[in-house]
C-alpha cells in the first residue's frame, strides 16, 4: 500500500510519495503482503451497470441497494465494521429497519458533510496528483452470476491512468480521524477491495480529509487472497438474507440496537423452555460465569480505587510514573424538584405530563 502524505497548508503542488508497509488481517485470516497483485480470471471483465443513478430518487436507490451487498456494506457483512454489525445490516437488507442516517439535519449529520465535501476532496486530489476523475452514475454489479449479490457505487473513476483506476473520497471528523492514525482502517480497505472485486480493476486511491484541514492519499492495490476472503464472508451473509435467518449477534451497540427493534415487545406471561437445549444451557452458564467474574473484578477495582483515594486525600490531581488521576469536584447544578412541584401544583403534572415507553430488561434470575 502506497501513501501520499498531504497537508493542505504546507505541501507543494507536487506531492511526495512514500511507501508504507501494512498488514491488514480480515478476521485473522487474510493479509495484504504488499506484493504486486496478480490479475484474476475476471480482472479484465467489466462490471455490469445494473442501473443508471443520474436521475434516480434516493428512495429508489435505497431499494435497489437491498438487492445486494454494496461496497459500503462489505465490512459489516464481514463482521469488521466499527459502527455497523452484521445483525443490523441484515435488518436493513431484509426491510426490518431503515439505515440509521438522517440527511435532513444539515450541518450536523456526518453524511451531510461527507456528501458536501466530496467534490472538494476530489478536486484537491486532481490538483495534487494530476489525475483526472469522472463520476460513475451507476450501481455496478459483479459480472459473474455466481457473485451477482456484490454491488458497488464508486465515488469516481480515474481516467487515463494504467496504475490506478478508482478514487474513493473520505472525510473524517475528530473521532473518525483516530481510525486513520496508522493508515487506512481495515473496514475501508474491505470496502475498496470489494470495489476492485466488482469492477475487475487493479488499484484504487483513497483521498481522506481529516478534521477539515489535513488530506492524505493512499494507494490500495488489488489483493486476490483478501478478495477471496471477502467474497466468502459476503456469500455467507447473503445466505442469511435470502433465508431470512438472523446472523449471530456480536457485542456491539449496533447489535443491541438491532435486537431491540427485532424483538421490541414480549408476549404477556409467555415462557420458552430451553432446558433440553444444550447450546442454550451452555450460553446461560457462560453468562452467569462472566457476570460473576465482572462482579469480582468490580470489587477489586473499587478496593484499589478507594486505597488510592486515601493516598490522594484532599488533592485534586495525583501524578504517577505512567499517568495521573484527577479527583476534582464537579460544579454545583440546579434542577427542578418534580415531586415538590407535583405536590404544590398537581394540575401541572396533568398539563405537562409525558409518557415514557418502557423497554425490555434483561435480568438473570437464579434458580
Amino acid at each position: 500500500m502506497n501513501m501520499i502524505a498531504l497537508n493542505t497548508s504546507t505541501q507543494p503542488r507536487q506531492a511526495k510519495r512514500t511507501t508504507v508497509k501494512v498488514k491488514t488481517p480480515l478476521q485473522a485470516k487474510s493479509k495484504v503482503d504488499n506484493k504486486p497483485a496478480k490479475p484474476s480470471a475476471n480482472s479484465s471483465t467489466p462490471a455490469k451497470r445494473l442501473i443508471n443513478t443520474k436521475h434516480l430518487s434516493h428512495d429508489k436507490w435505497l431499494e435497489i441497494r437491498k438487492q445486494g451487498i454494496g461496497s459500503s456494506d462489505a465490512a459489516a457483512a464481514c463482521g469488521i465494521h466499527p459502527y455497523l454489525s452484521m445483525l443490523e445490516l441484515w435488518m436493513i437488507k431484509t426491510g426490518r429497519m431503515s439505515a440509521d442516517i438522517d440527511e435532513s439535519i444539515e450541518g450536523y449529520s456526518p453524511l451531510y458533510w461527507g456528501n458536501t465535501l466530496e467534490p472538494m476532496v476530489a478536486k484537491y486530489y486532481q490538483e495534487q496528483t494530476g489525475n483526472k476523475v469522472r463520476r460513475v452514475n451507476a450501481i455496478l454489479q459483479h459480472p459473474d452470476p455466481d457473485k451477482a449479490f456484490m454491488l458497488a457505487n464508486l465515488d469516481y473513476a480515474i481516467t487515463g491512468n494504467d496504475e490506478v483506476q478508482i478514487l474513493e473520497c473520505k472525510t473524517a471528523g475528530e473521532h473518525g480521524a483516530k481510525l486513520w492514525k496508522h493508515g487506512v482502517p481495515l473496514y475501508v480497505t474491505c470496502q475498496v477491495q470489494h470495489q476492485l472485486a466488482v469492477t475487475g480493476k487493479q488499484a484504487a486511491h483513497i483521498c481522506v480529509l481529516l478534521c477539515g484541514h489535513e488530506a492524505k492519499i493512499y494507494k490500495v492495490e488489488r489483493d486476490e487472497s483478501l478478495i477471496e476472503s471477502i467474497i466468502e464472508h459476503e456469500r455467507l451473509f447473503w445466505q442469511y438474507v435470502e433465508t431470512d435467518t438472523p446472523p449471530t449477534p456480536d457485542h456491539s451497540e449496533s447489535a443491541a440496537r438491532a435486537l431491540k427493534l427485532l424483538y421490541p415487545t414480549p408476549k404477556p406471561s409467555s415462557k420458552i423452555d430451553l432446558r433440553e437445549d444444550d447450546r442454550a444451557n451452555s450460553l446461560f452458564a457462560k453468562l452467569v460465569n462472566h457476570r460473576m467474574s465482572i462482579e469480582a473484578l468490580e470489587q477489586r477495582h473499587d478496593q484499589i480505587k478507594h486505597q488510592l483515594q486515601t493516598l490522594i486525600k484532599d488533592n485534586e490531581v495525583a501524578i504517577f510514573g505512567k499517568g495521573a488521576i484527577s479527583w476534582k469536584r464537579s460544579k454545583d447544578s440546579v434542577g427542578l424538584d418534580s415531586k415538590a412541584i407535583a405536590k404544590a401544583h398537581p394540575e401541572l403534572l396533568t398539563q405537562f405530563s409525558k409518557t415514557k415507553h418502557g423497554s425490555r430488561r434483561f435480568v438473570i434470575i437464579n434458580d
